[in-house]
């Protein structure tokens, strides 16, 4: 049994701390916001996640140094747009060696680092790994069957967090590819907008398969030319989140797609979505990597023109159609006549 606590109140660090609880770990659940807690104590229910109860026997804290001195490992699970302000603010109380497990999804935009570099950055002495894959909360609080990946530096931790989430019901794969892990995971996001957006226009199937298959060429394109593997966006945290992500209506990213594909603003969508659009925030961080490795990105170009610069969607999906004429892969050639 492992001691653990989950750094975030929200869905998905209910739904991990739900299947590790299961697991026969020692779940403690921590909160920045105070009256999230109190919530949590009070009914052990997420609002988000209706029907999934909490164990008694699961603790609640807003006490920074409570939740995490004698844990064996340490669930990140806040938005990306926390990473650096939660990193910073815990570091006193983590202890050399002590394992960080990174879940959220994102790149930021000033720095363009992955949440784990900015994790590291912040905690030094900590062992940073990161989880991601096909896995909507409201499933895997469910116990419906779920495959993920874990990444870490070393073979040895990557094994131990195996161990620790894994079930009949949650099957847990381990990479040392981390950098290629958190850009699958992170940019799937951005054509789960394109995908949202083209549903809200009204197009079908053969446009969201164009989009989920040129997309995770762009994803890869970009994540071996800064140095990840090839392999791991053919794996569940490139094609397989980014099939889940743009077919879902779990998928915040989706839902916010559909509605500015129907015609309202970014802001009116991620209002109305009631949940954080992690994709808005990383489209303008994917196209700063695009520009940076020079690499070309045209769905992503168009999403963060479509969110930020005021263009029209059915323009955006125009050009994309109209693009030059291209060779699907380059690497192929034809024989000599």
């Amino acid at each position: 049994m492992a001691k653990v606590a989950i750094l975030g109140g929200g869905s998905w660090g209910i739904g991990l701390a739900v299947l590790l609880h299961k697991n026969g770990h020692e779940v403690t659940i921590w909160s920045a916001l105070a009256s999230e807690i109190e919530d949590l104590t009070k009914n052990h229910e997420h609002k988000m996640l209706p029907g999934v109860m909490l164990p008694e026997d699961m603790s609640f804290t807003a006490d920074d140094q409570l939740a995490v001195e004698e844990k064996d490992f340490l669930v990140m699970a806040v938005a990306s747009s926390y990473i650096r302000s939660t990193a910073k603010r815990l570091s006193p109380f983590v202890t050399d060696g002590q394992i960080i497990v990174n879940v959220a999804k994102g790149i930021e935009e000033n720095t363009l680092l992955t949440l784990s570099q900015i994790i590291e950055q912040e905690i030094p002495q900590a062992q940073v790994a990161v989880l991601s894959g096909p896995s909507h909360a409201e499933e895997v609080s469910r116990g419906l069957p779920t495959s993920i990946v874990v990444g870490a530096h070393k073979k040895r931790i990557a094994q131990f967090l195996q161990n620790c989430f894994m079930s009949e019901v949650f099957r847990v794969y381990i990479s040392p590819d981390v950098l290629g892990i958190e850009l699958g995971g992170s940019l799937k996001n951005v054509v789960a907008l394109a995908a949202g957006i083209a549903d809200g226009l009204g197009y079908g199937d053969n446009t969201k398969a164009a989009l989920i298959t040129r997309g995770i060429q762009e994803i890869a394109r970009l994540g071996v030319a800064m140095g990840g593997r090839f392999e791991t966006f053919c794996g569940l945290t490139g094609i397989g989140d980014l099939i889940v992500t743009c077919a879902s209506m779990h998928s915040r990213n989706r839902r916010a797609g559909i509605l500015i594909g129907q015609g309202k603003t970014m802001q009116e969508a991620m209002d109305e979505v009631k949940m954080v659009v992690e994709g808005v925030y990383c489209a303008k961080a994917a196209v700063g990597l695009a520009r940076k490795y020079e690499i070309d990105m045209p769905i992503v170009e168009q999403v963060y023109a479509v969110l930020f610069e005021n263009k029209k969607a059915d323009d955006a999906v125009r050009e994309l159609m109209l693009r030059d004429k291209k060779i699907e892969n380059a690497g192929i050639d034809w024989p000599e006549e």
